[in-house]
Parts: structure tokens; sequence; C-alpha cells
């Protein structure tokens, strides 16, 4: 194991921040993943799942059965870790400048299609080192033409490039109160199954643009826009699997948990070749995917007190009661309805809400929204 340092531009006079990662394995040998857990900095349950990762994969490396490198990021956001207000965490959301933390990454599929269209082939391994060569380039460049003072965006690159060249990026993040649930790229589903089963996910949601370029569709969106910009003539394989995975919710931070978590995420590694031996158990059917677009939210239309009828894991159906929400002074109760006929999966944790506030999810099985499908 090995622990490496990058150090953010200084945000302020005297002060200044790094963002530490440990690497496991040969660089540039076998498959590569990349992990990384609290991007949203106020996200806690990853946290806790790459240390169990970080304790499991030195001994793997210590008994020799890395295949591959595994880059695993423990706190990816030292910017957010830093942010507390009042006495509460605001890792979600970049103080200077209200960005979130997960967004606005940086989308390379024209920056690398400009750089490879003239030299692309009939081999799609070819095809794909020079991909990936271009994304590096891409990111350079990104990084020479970087305001000296950007810290958040010197911290987005930094994160891209440990990813750039990972066959498996896995994003570790966490909801308000949950069921574990995982988001990835529709072409990528049947490679992403096995993880659905092995983490127990009660709902994946796919999508092939989501807006707001979160990280996980950065590193790997640009492989199917860039095979679609090819055509069939010169193969380019989606040759990088990229997840967010959302483990339950801010609370659910014990051992127990993180160790499973831990153990099904190695079972996935050694699917895709980075980690040799034998798998802690046999791989259990995934549940049923449904689209991104498909996820209905539930929005307060008025400030009140809320109080849930369902508990989650439930299946609805469209215009059943969900929620009470109490105007404490009037006494008025509104009830809010499912929207959809779905699987009621995730839910606001707060129980005095402002108005517009998502208060539940529910993953339907038609695609119903555009635009922008992620939450703020």
């Amino acid at each position: 194991m090995e622990q490496i340092t990058i150090a953010l531009p200084s945000p302020a006079a005297g002060t200044h921040r790094s963002l530490s990662y440990l690497r496991f394995g040969q660089q540039g040998r076998g498959p590569k993943a990349y992990i990384q857990a609290a991007l949203h900095a106020d996200e806690l349950p990853g946290m806790l799942v790459a240390h169990h990762l970080r304790l499991q994969l030195a001994e793997l490396e210590r008994q020799g059965l890395l295949l591959g490198e595994v880059i695993l990021v423990p706190a990816a956001n030292p910017i957010g870790l830093a942010h507390t207000l009042l006495g509460t965490s605001q890792g979600r959301f970049d103080l200077r400048t209200g960005q979130n933390f997960n967004r606005l990454f940086p989308n390379l599929s024209q920056a690398v299609w400009q750089l490879v269209q003239p030299q692309l082939g009939a081999d799609a391994q070819t095809n794909q080192a020079l991909i990936r060569a271009a994304i590096r380039t891409s990111l350079h460049d990104r990084q020479r033409d970087l305001d000296a003072g950007d810290e958040l965006s010197a911290q987005r690159l930094a994160l891209m490039r440990l990813a750039a060249d990972a066959d498996v990026v896995l994003d570790l993040h966490c909801d308000c109160e949950s069921l574990l649930h995982l988001y990835t790229g529709t072409p990528l589903w049947e490679r992403v199954a096995p993880l659905a089963g092995l983490l127990g996910a009660s709902v994946a949601l796919l999508e092939t643009e989501s807006g707001d370029d979160p990280f996980d569709e950065a590193c790997s969106r640009i492989w199917w826009d860039i095979a679609a910009l090819a055509g069939a003539d010169f193969p380019v394989p989606l040759a990088c699997l990229a997840v967010t995975i959302e483990l339950r919710g801010f609370v659910d931070v014990d051992h127990a948990t993180a160790t499973r978590d831990a153990a099904a995420i190695l079972d996935f590694l050694r699917l895709q070749g980075v980690l040799a031996g034998p798998l802690s158990q046999a791989v259990p059917p995934a549940c049923e995917p449904t689209p991104l677009a498909g996820c209905m939210p539930v929005a307060a239309p008025s400030a009140g007190l809320v109080v849930y009828l369902r508990e989650l894991g439930a299946s609805v159906r469209a215009g059943e009661p969900l929620i009470d929400l109490i105007d404490p002074v009037s006494g008025s109760v509104q009830q809010l309805l499912a929207p959809v006929d779905g699987f009621y999966f995730a839910r606001e944790n707060r129980r005095y809400v402002s108005p517009g506030t998502r208060l539940s999810k529910v993953a339907g099985k038609l695609a119903l929204r555009s635009g922008p499908l992620l939450s703020a």
C-alpha cells in the first residue's frame, strides 16, 4: 500500500488543503479499479466502507492476491470536510460557490472526439488506448488552464485524473433515509447487475445522461458518446464501468453493515479480474432496473411538520397517501400522494421542512421526466 497526497490550491492566505489517496497493487499492471467515498462530505457510510476496504485490501496485497491496481480515496472532498456551519456539516454544497460537489465534472466527450476521430480504426483495443490517451491529454489541458486559486475545480480535476484510466469506478454516497440503491449508465447495466445483487440493492436507476455531469457519468459517458459518434466501422468498447452506490441513509454507519458492503465490493472486483480468489458468496439475483427518469419525487408544497404514512420498501400505487404535512400554527393537514405506481425507497430525514423540499422518492417503471434528473 502506498499513500499519496495531492496539494490543492490555497483558498486563503496561510491555509491549504490536500487530497490523499491509497494505491494497492502495481501502477499500470492489470485491470484498474477506482473507489472514492464522501464526495458529498457529510455522507459518511461510504467513509466507513472505505476504512474496511483499506484494511482488507492491505491484507489481500500482502497475500499476493491483487491482479490489478486499486485506487482508494477514503475522503474525496477535503474542502467539504471543512465546511461546518453552526455545528452542522455542510458537505454537499461548496460554501464559496454554492455548487454541488458532485456536479459539473468535466464533460470531455467532444474534446476527446476531436483528438481521436482521425486515428480510430477497426481494432477496439487500439481505439480504447487512443481514447484513454486523449482523456489524459484533455485533463492535462484543463489543469494547465486552471485559475491558480480555483480550489474546487482543482479538486474535481484531481479526482478525474485518478479515475481517468480505470476499468471500474465506484463512487460511494448515501441518501437521507433510504434503502441501498445505485445509479449507473443504461449501457452498463448487464455488467453492473452482479454488483447490485452482491450489495442487495433494492433499486437500480439507469440513464445515459442525467444532467449536470456527476462524477460517475463524467467517467463513463464519454465511452458511449464516442461509440455513437464513431459508428459501427470503428468499434469503441465501454471501457469504464462507473456506478454511484447509495449506501442507505446518513445514520447507517456501523461496522457490521460496512463490513458486509466492503465484502460485496471486493467480490465484485474479483468478478472484474482485479482480485484473485473465490467469492465470499454466490451472486444473488439483481433487482429489476428502472429508468432514472421514472424516479418521481414528492415535494412539500408548503412548510410544515412531516409525518410519513408508509415505510421504505413498500410497493405503492399512484394516488396512495404517503405523507401528512401539518401546519402547526393553523392545524391544517395536507396529504401528499404517491405520484406513480412504484417502489418507495428514499425519504427526507428532517421532520420539519420548508416549501419545495423533496420528501420522498418512488421508483416507477415509466420514464416520465426530462431535463436534469438529479436533485440539487
